[in-house]
């Protein structure tokens, strides 16, 4: 259910002193076109249900297991007949598990969006459900250390996708099993050292010195791996640093910009609207405290 929706941006209503919230949605209501720094995780447990990603429809069944990572615009459709469906539906601050070495790289390889169906992945899909039905029995237990405990879930819920993930494909062809697994570790630490320095002057020549290639290989093989290019990892990291800050009400859309490794306040804005669907005074607006 969605209870803070300002225009298409959703603020979602955590519990006290927590930052998971999980519910089984019996509700036959659509939500509207939106977006969230959470990231979403559904799954039906009866009838189907609907979601909308850049105006592709996806209907999922019972068990399948749809990912929607942060900011992704999205739009939710209940079946008509609704009033025996449900689905489990999980939104978390994935910040707490992103310093994980990997995780960060492996989420941001689920844009826009990651579909395990029960009948397509059996084996990889029988295996996530169970750890979702663990962190959903915890979650309604309420025990001491519930929220450590379903974030050491998470953790071995995307461990497991990501190595189905890398196994599964090669995501260098024409380089042998020995070697993919080398460049993969090489980029899993390009993008954390993305990450740990975005907001630094970071050039496309430094990080493949780092990695050990050419610039024009580098660029190729980063391309590869993320399915973006290094220039368009490195703005959706500032923009990710971006968005803590202007959570800050002391900080200034210039002090922002300029923090985030942003150049110049025109392109901080542009890149930032072009990304998240409002400017970055909208954004701070939106997400003021309420007295």
């Amino acid at each position: 259910m969605i209870k803070i929706l300002n225009g298409i941006h959703e603020t979602v209503d955590y519990d006290l002193f927590s930052s998971i919230k999980l519910y089984h949605n019996r509700q036959a209501e659509d939500y509207p076109l939106h977006w969230h720094t959470a990231m979403e995780i559904i799954m039906p447990v009866k009838d189907n249900y609907t979601i909308v990603i850049d105006e592709t429809t996806h209907t999922i069944g019972p068990d399948d297991i749809f990912i929607i990572p942060p900011g992704t615009l999205h739009h939710l459709i209940a079946p008509s007949s609704s009033c025996e469906g449900e689905r489990l539906i999980m939104l978390f601050d994935y910040g707490l598990i992103c310093k994980v070495n990997g995780i960060d790289s492996l989420i941001h390889s689920l844009h826009p969006y990651a579909l395990i169906s029960r009948e397509e992945y059996p084996m990889l899909n029988g295996e996530l459900r169970s750890y979702l039905n663990e962190i959903s029995r915890e979650y309604d237990n309420k025990m001491p250390f519930t929220e450590a405990l379903i974030y050491s879930s998470m953790i071995r819920f995307f461990v497991t996708i990501g190595r189905a993930n890398f196994n599964a494909s090669e995501k260098f062809p024409g380089i042998t099993s020995g070697k993919q697994h080398e460049y993969i570790e090489k980029f899993m630490d390009v993008c954390n050292y993305i990450t740990d320095h975005c907001t630094e002057n970071i050039n496309v020549d430094d990080l493949a010195g780092l990695a050990g290639f050419s610039k024009f290989h580098f660029s190729r093989l980063f391309k590869q791996f993320s399915g973006v290019s290094c220039y368009e990892y490195l703005m959706q990291k500032r923009i990710a640093h971006a968005e803590t800050l202007l959570m800050q009400p002391n900080i200034s859309i210039t002090e922002v910009a300029m923090r985030s490794g942003f150049g110049s306040l025109s392109t901080f804005n542009r890149i930032f609207k072009t990304a998240k669907h409002c400017t970055p005074s909208e954004y701070k607006s939106l997400n003021r405290p309420k007295n």
